[in-house]
């Protein structure tokens, strides 16, 4: 990392520590499974010792813990944070997709777009009874471009609005599923985001909050898209009315 005029060293030292603290705890995140010292090494591109260090620290805050393997997962710590994150926004949200969750027996989950480009799952509620129930922790990220709760998101947005880079680098290709998305009122992909992933979603756009989703993700659809899509629109409309809007 290069120095600015006149910063401490210690300032830059420290900041880039943070950023590979936080870093690292997004690649538990979007990971499907627990990780490797060596993996997280890898993917922080730093030495394993590095990545030990960083590990250490966020074990003594609860932010993630070790299995008997030593495979790394994201800790009880995080609850506690993100419970204070748009918590009104949660907590309009979470009955609505717990029963869309059930009725329609899959995953329902709320994203919202970050850091202008990505799309971060806040909340998300599993059916109480289901054969084959998908995990998708909150806190999971995926580009804006690539899965039912991101292109959704961008279908709430007007064009010029979209993240520049994302316009830069759109393919014709997902420039005419967008538009075909606008037409339809909703967004579906498969084994974009998750291998043998299914997802089916709509835009939520509330205000004083960022653009949103709400999505259901399953390994294959109970019923049709068009159906599904409608209730989540019923859903969105539920959720912004709980929220006040």
């Amino acid at each position: 990392m290069a120095e600015h005029p006149g910063a401490p060293a210690t300032v830059q030292a420290g900041s880039q520590t943070l950023s590979r603290g936080i870093r690292l705890l997004e690649t538990l995140a979007s990971a499907d499974r627990n990780l490797s010292i060596a993996e997280l090494a890898a993917a922080l591109a730093v030495h394993r010792s590095v990545a030990y260090r960083l590990l250490r620290t966020l074990e003594d805050h609860a932010l993630v813990t070790r299995d008997d393997a030593g495979l790394v997962a994201l800790g009880p710590g995080l609850a506690a944070l993100s419970s204070g994150v748009a918590r009104n926004l949660q907590q309009a949200a979470l009955p609505e997709l717990g029963e869309i969750a059930d009725e329609l027996g899959m995953t329902c989950l709320l994203a919202v777009m970050v850091d202008g480009g990505e799309a971060v799952t806040l909340v998300s509620a599993s059916p109480r009874q289901s054969v084959a129930v998908v995990s998708y922790r909150p806190g999971h990220r995926h580009p804006l471009g690539r899965g039912g709760p991101g292109k959704a998101i961008l279908l709430g947005m007007p064009e010029n609005a979209w993240p520049e880079e994302l316009r830069a680098g759109m393919s014709a290709e997902l420039h005419a599923e967008i538009a075909r998305g606008r037409l339809q009122g909703y967004a579906s992909s498969r084994d974009e985001v998750l291998p043998s992933l299914t997802s089916v979603a709509v835009p939520l756009n509330l205000a004083g909050q960022p653009p949103a989703s709400i999505a259901v993700i399953h390994v294959a659809l109970p019923r049709g898209e068009a159906e599904i899509a409608g209730r989540l629109a019923l859903g969105a409309q539920n959720v912004a009315r709980a929220y006040g809007a």
